[in-house]
């Protein structure tokens, strides 16, 4: 059975996604997740003010196309989990959301209109993967913040516009309002 599949029949049997549950706040992998993704947000926040601040905008464009990349890669490497960001809508198309990942994202998008904030939603599961094996899933929502607006928002400079499509030439990461939900870190680890 191909991965698409075996996605598929993991959102198949998990349902909606809830708030992770008393048995999954326990797990050391919620735990480990939940740090690795802090440290992930942190370390391309960090780059992306520095760059911003000695170089402007339009170099954070290579701190975001290069830095997170590798940012997740060397985390990737350290810890043995699979680490990553998506979208529905998408700046990098390396990025796309496999099956289970839309339907977490959409699921973060009914939370939210539910009023859940963005700020505070998560999801775990254990799933069964590739080649049947089985997967601890997490994923952690993105809001768009004030820093984001600047290069995904409605109002962006005009020669900023152009750099970002001339990087992204079939970006759709535009036209966020602050708040919104931006995208997800995104984390797998095999629990076999």
């Amino acid at each position: 059975m191909n991965r698409a599949a075996m996605m598929g029949i993991a959102v198949l049997l998990a349902g909606a996604w809830p708030a992770p549950s008393a048995a999954a706040e326990a797990s050391t992998d919620l735990t480990t997740a939940r740090q690795i993704v802090k440290r992930f947000a942190g370390e391309l926040k960090g780059e992306l003010k520095k760059a911003v601040g000695e170089e402007g905008f339009e170099h954070a464009i290579g701190v975001c196309k290069d830095a997170a990349p590798r940012i997740a890669a060397t985390l990737s490497a350290e810890t043995g989990w699979q680490v990553g960001r998506t979208a529905l809508r998408l700046r990098n198309p390396a990025n796309a959301p496999d099956s289970v990942e839309s339907a977490v994202l959409n699921e973060f998008l009914e939370r939210a209109a539910a009023g859940e904030p963005l700020a505070k939603m998560e999801n775990a599961l254990e799933q069964i993967g590739a080649e049947a094996r089985k997967d601890f899933r997490y994923m952690k929502a993105i809001p768009t913040g004030e820093l984001c607006l600047t290069c995904h928002g409605s109002d962006i400079d005009p020669k900023l516009a152009a750099r970002i499509r001339a990087a992204y030439p079939e970006d759709q990461a535009t036209g966020f309002k602050l708040g919104e939900l931006r995208g997800a870190f995104t984390l797998a680890k095999p629990l076999d």
